[in-house]
């Protein structure tokens, strides 16, 4: 995969799903995740439908987190899963669409390099900084736990955990080209202006796909 930049990642965003949803395309982010990890079935459903209308036809890849039935019936783009889902293979056999994206979440080295055996379109890293998105989080790897397992492995990257604008200078200075937010945009009454503030602070606008006309 080409390097993206910001990928976000929404749970229980203030404005809402769709309008968080609506400011990721309108600001042009390649990669947009749904998690809804409290959510029933249905809920997760409908509201991935609704995604995925929204990111249709638009420069934002849509990505559903852990449940490959899902991402497959709303037709997403692709599914990010945990070291505690299904396997890959499995999920790949499960889904087998040409041009899906399969992503997986690493949370210290040895996974990170278990991982280029089961080749992911990409790897989540983290948490790079404690967070309490999760409700039992794993132990933060830190900055320079980061950079090691950036430079062990070849796989594209998504640095995950407690990311600001305020450390994101930081997060890029030790080898991340990707990184995701949760807290970041989805805390914001304004979601437009948070993710304009962390592509202006990584300096990344140059590396968005052109825009579709």
């Amino acid at each position: 995969m080409k390097p993206f930049g910001l990928y976000l990642v929404m749970t229980d965003p203030l404005v809402g799903y769709e309008e968080c949803a609506r400011a990721a395309v309108e600001c042009r982010v390649r990669m947009l995740q749904l998690r809804m990890k409290k959510a029933s079935d249905a809920a997760f459903l409908d509201m991935a439908v609704k995604i995925r209308a929204i990111t249709q036809n638009s420069e934002t890849l849509f990505i559903v987190n852990d449940r490959v039935d899902i991402a497959r019936a709303a037709d997403a783009d692709g599914v990010h899963l945990g070291q505690d889902d299904m396997p890959l293979q499995e999920a790949r056999a499960r889904w087998p669409a040409e041009g899906k994206i399969f992503g997986l979440s690493t949370h210290n080295l040895g996974q990170a390099c278990a991982a280029v055996m089961q080749n992911p379109d990409y790897i989540g890293v983290g948490p790079v900084f404690p967070t309490p998105t999760k409700e039992i989080p794993d132990p933060a790897v830190g900055l320079e736990g980061l950079r090691k397992i950036l430079q062990a492995v070849s796989l594209p990257a998504v640095a995950i955990g407690g990311i600001t604008p305020e450390n994101l200078p930081d997060v890029l200075a030790h080898g991340a080209q990707n990184f995701a937010v949760v807290r970041a945009v989805t805390k914001s009454p304004d979601p437009r202006a948070a993710i304009q503030r962390l592509l202006r602070t990584a300096g990344i606008e140059q590396i968005l796909w052109p825009r579709v006309v």
